[in-house]
Order: C-alpha cells, then sequence, then structure tokens
C-alpha cells in the first residue's frame, strides 16, 4: 500500500506577498528623507535659521 501526502504547500509568492509592499515603504521613507537632508544641507545658515532649523537639526530628520 502507498502512502500520499494530502497537504499542499502554498506558493512562495502567496507567503512573502504582504512583506514586499512594507518593504518598498521602508525604502520609500529612507529615501524621502535621504533626499530632504540633502536638500537642508544645500541651505545657507541664514536659509536655514529662517525655517527655524540649525545643522544640527538636519541629522534629527
Amino acid at each position: 500500500m502507498a502512502a500520499f501526502e494530502s497537504t499542499q504547500r502554498a506558493p512562495i509568492s502567496a507567503i512573502s506577498t504582504p512583506r514586499i509592499p512594507a518593504l518598498f515603504q521602508v525604502v520609500r521613507d529612507w529615501n524621502d528623507a535621504r533626499l530632504t537632508r540633502r536638500a537642508l544641507n544645500k541651505l545657507s545658515d541664514r536659509e536655514l535659521d529662517d525655517i527655524g532649523l540649525c545643522r544640527a537639526d538636519i541629522a534629527k530628520i
């Protein structure tokens, strides 16, 4: 008598799909913060003061 496995495994794409959008969101947020820091670093100290920031505040963004 032969035995057969009756359970089917879910395809890998079905398991990892919910995590992929979250990963893209993390990468998108990181890139937005990077671009913001880059733009703020290009401003002069006077321009930063006008918007209520100093150079030390940029690293916190």
